[in-house]
C-alpha cells in the first residue's frame, strides 16, 4: 500500500498529502519502507514490523526522531549521514547482499541522488511477486541486475519531462524524469510501472491530464503505467 506519494514539496492535495512511503505486507508482516518527516508521530499507528530506509534525507527519514518500537533496517552511509533520530534497534544493511526482513527478501541496490544523503533502491522479493522500489533517483547502477524479472517497478516522480539533474563535484545528482525510467523499464522488460514520490509537475496538475501524459509516454514503450496516489493499494 502506497502510505503516502509527495515528494519534498509545499503543495499537498488529498490524494497526494503524506511523504512517499511504501507499506509491503506479506504472510502477515508488515514492512514499511521509508519514513519522512510528515509521519513524525504519525506512523506508529500502523504498527509495522520493520522499517527499511532508502536515505537519511527529511522526506524519507526525520520521521524517526523519537525512534521506532520496531527494528530499523538501513545502509551503513545512511546510518553515517543520518542525524538527530534516537533509533535504538539499528540494523544494518549490506549492499548488494540478500536480506531476509520479516520473510521478504531486500537487496539493496546504489543508486545516484545526493552527495550529502548517499541513496539506495531497493528489489524486494517475496513468494513470486518481485518489485522495485526507487523513490529518488538519478540512475540506477548495474540496473540490468536491479530490474531483471521484477513485475513492478515503482519509481521517482519529481519531474515528468523536463530535467531535474545537476552536477556536483563532478557527481550528478537530482531526480530523473519519468520519461526516462520508462525507457528503462522498457529496455529490461519490466512491463508496469508505478510513480510514486510526486513532485509538483504531477501534484498541481489536473489529475486527468497528468494521468493521460504519464500512460502516453509508457504506451509508447510497451508498459502499463499509472500515478500512485496515498492510500493506494497493489496486490502481486
Amino acid at each position: 500500500m502506497f502510505l503516502g506519494t509527495r515528494g519534498e514539496i509545499e503543495a499537498r492535495t488529498p490524494r497526494h498529502y503524506m511523504h512517499s512511503s511504501l507499506l509491503i505486507s506479506y504472510r502477515g508482516a508488515k514492512v514499511m519502507i521509508d519514513c519522512g518527516l510528515d509521519w513524525l508521530g504519525r506512523f506508529e499507528r500502523l504498527r509495522p514490523d520493520a522499517i527499511v530506509l532508502t536515505h537519511a534525507h527529511p522526506d524519507h527519514a526525520w520521521g524517526l526522531r523519537n525512534g521506532a518500537s520496531c527494528p530499523v533496517h538501513a545502509p551503513q552511509k545512511t546510518w553515517r549521514t543520518l542525524k538527530g533520530c534516537n533509533i535504538a534497534n539499528r540494523q544494518l544493511i549490506k549492499e548488494r547482499t540478500p536480506t531476509n526482513i520479516c520473510g521478504m527478501t531486500f537487496e539493496a541496490f546504489p543508486v545516484e541522488h545526493s552527495i550529502l544523503a548517499p541513496a539506495v533502491a531497493y528489489r524486494v522479493s517475496a513468494g513470486r511477486a518481485r518489485i522495485f522500489y526507487a523513490p529518488d533517483l538519478v540512475f540506477i547502477r548495474d540496473r540490468a541486475s536491479a530490474l531483471k524479472d521484477v513485475q513492478i517497478y515503482i519509481g521517482d516522480g519529481a519531474t515528468v519531462t523536463r530535467s531535474f539533474i545537476r552536477k556536483r563535484r563532478r557527481a550528478l545528482i537530482g531526480h530523473a524524469p519519468v520519461r526516462t525510467q520508462l525507457m528503462w523499464c522498457a529496455k529490461e522488460d519490466v512491463p508496469r510501472a508505478i510513480i510514486s514520490h510526486c513532485g509538483s509537475e504531477i501534484v498541481t496538475a489536473e489529475e486527468r491530464k497528468r494521468t493521460a501524459k504519464v500512460r502516453a509516454l509508457a504506451a509508447k514503450r510497451g508498459i502499463e503505467a499509472r500515478i500512485a496516489h496515498d492510500g493506494m493499494k497493489v496486490k502481486l
